[in-house]
């Protein structure tokens, strides 16, 4: 009888011993969790605030660049260099001068737009440098025809002057009433635009 009350007695000894280890043990880990969640979430804090920082770092940089670089911004879009390719413009402006200038007659071809590349790297940020290459050919008096014909294109847009080779005329019969030419120009010119715009059919014309 002693020794089945001594069992008795260490039985529930031992069984208050595991329930207490099991309820430290669980007090650990609850306690262990939390401090792993608290760790956790006060590193997903610091990453949103760095985050923030950043955001608020850049917003700033490109306000301040907005500041900067808009007022070239837009007189570049006013010039024809930002936005769309304005080919109805230059070949309007091309009549124009002909006309006014009261040119020998003129004949040319715009091709299709084309990435270009310059021979210096320059940023353009999200726009890319795009250009129409343009055959001229022109019957002149003299040299300056071309001049005053280019210097007056050069309000309709920007372009580039890849090649101009000028001729002495081969003395072909002007029109009726027309002065004779002196002199043959062949240019191959640039039209430079920035633009995400696809590019345009080809078009040309004579003048």
């Amino acid at each position: 009888m002693m020794l089945l009350r001594e069992y008795s007695l260490l039985r529930n000894a031992t069984l208050v011993f595991l329930g207490t280890l099991a309820i430290s043990l669980a007090a650990v880990f609850a306690s262990w969790w939390q401090l792993r969640q608290a760790h956790l979430g006060e590193a997903a804090a610091l990453l949103e605030r760095d985050g923030a920082r950043s955001r608020l770092a850049h917003a700033e940089t490109e306000k301040e660049e907005i500041r900067l670089y808009q007022p070239q911004f837009i007189e570049l879009r006013r010039r024809g260099l930002v936005g769309p390719e304005r080919r109805l413009d230059w070949v309007e402006a091309i009549r124009q001068i002909q006309e006014q200038r009261r040119l020998l007659p003129l004949t040319y071809e715009i091709e299709v737009q084309q990435p270009y590349k310059l021979e210096t790297a320059l940023p353009t940020g999200d726009y890319a440098m795009l250009g129409s290459r343009m055959a001229l050919h022109m019957d002149l008096l003299h040299e300056l025809d071309l001049l005053n014909f280019l210097a007056d294109l050069r309000q309709a847009g920007t372009f580039a002057v890849q090649d101009c080779v000028i001729r002495r005329s081969a003395g072909a019969a002007p029109a009726p009433g027309a002065p004779a030419p002196t002199l043959n120009a062949d240019c191959t010119l640039n039209w430079l635009t920035l633009t995400p715009a696809p590019a345009h059919a080809p078009l040309g014309g004579t003048l």
